[in-house]
């Protein structure tokens, strides 16, 4: 790994002791030598602390504290990271063994390249392959008017990006990702790294889900922000355009008939099981 950036990682949690093994497992397994992994827990009461505190010495830093929520929690653990490259991993998802040295390597390669977001496979709360989500280039039209289709956890960044663009912003609850990728994007275009990096879960009580009637709310409000004049015309047709736009890019990325590697069968079920 001699020559590759250094990479932190922010882990957000909140009563997430389900999940937060399995996290935490995905991303200290990665055998990335130059990996910051600090976890950053809103004072949780089900045993989430215990499962921190039992990899503590492999972490950078940790907390359990009360915290404003998870841009709140974000924020803080990113102000403590150092790392040149950074990305989140909220505590119900799960790194893909080899993304971060897959990641460090891209932008060792491609030092023009500031961010990057990279495909992932959805779950279920079990951690069962529910199907691939394979991704489609850049387009701030589809993004705006159709939906945020970038895949979280499989999305890095350089910091000077993070530091130029004033990093995370409070005032987000929901759709503070969208904020921050769309700044990015005003000042770089981000790369797209067509491999399987990440897994998110799906399931009911999952955040997004749970809160779908707010963050429609909030993306609204990045649409109009981000494009007034556009955003004070009717929503349907500018929806159906930038939905034909998204079918057609994705079909021709190959998003439509991408199947779960089968590779990664054994490893999810092994990672949900063992302690």
């Amino acid at each position: 790994m001699s020559g590759l950036p250094s990479i932190s990682l922010v882990t957000c949690s909140f009563q997430q002791g389900r999940f937060l093994p399995a996290t935490m497992r995905s991303v200290l397994e990665q055998g990335y030598a130059t990996l910051e992994y600090i976890v950053v827990d809103g004072g949780s009461r089900d045993g989430s602390v215990d499962a921190i505190r039992a990899r503590a010495e492999q972490l950078a830093w940790w907390v359990s504290e009360p915290d404003g929520g998870q841009t709140d929690a974000l924020i803080k653990g990113f102000a403590r990271s150092t790392g040149e490259i950074q990305g989140w991993l909220c505590s119900d998802d799960l790194l893909l063994p080899g993304a971060l040295d897959t990641v460090g390597r891209f932008f060792a390669a491609h030092p023009e390249v500031d961010w990057v977001y990279g495909d992932a496979l959805w779950i279920d709360a079990e951690g069962r392959a529910l199907r691939a989500k394979k991704e489609m280039p850049w387009s701030r039209t589809v993004f705006l008017f159709d939906h945020n289709y970038l895949a979280q956890p499989s999305v890095f960044w350089r910091r000077s990006l993070y530091e130029r663009v004033g990093g995370l912003q409070r005032e987000w609850n929901l759709a503070m990702d969208a904020d921050l990728w769309l700044r990015f994007a005003r000042v770089s275009r981000p790369g797209h790294l067509a491999q399987y990096l990440s897994c998110m879960r799906y399931y009911p009580e999952q955040k997004t889900r749970a809160l779908k009637p707010a963050g429609r709310k909030e993306d609204e409000a990045l649409r109009r922000r981000e494009a007034p004049r556009l955003a004070a015309l009717p929503r349907l047709p500018l929806r159906t355009a930038a939905r034909g736009l998204r079918v057609a890019m994705k079909a021709l990325s190959g998003g439509y008939t991408a199947g779960v590697p089968r590779e990664s069968l054994p490893w999810l079920s092994g990672l949900e099981t063992r302690a």
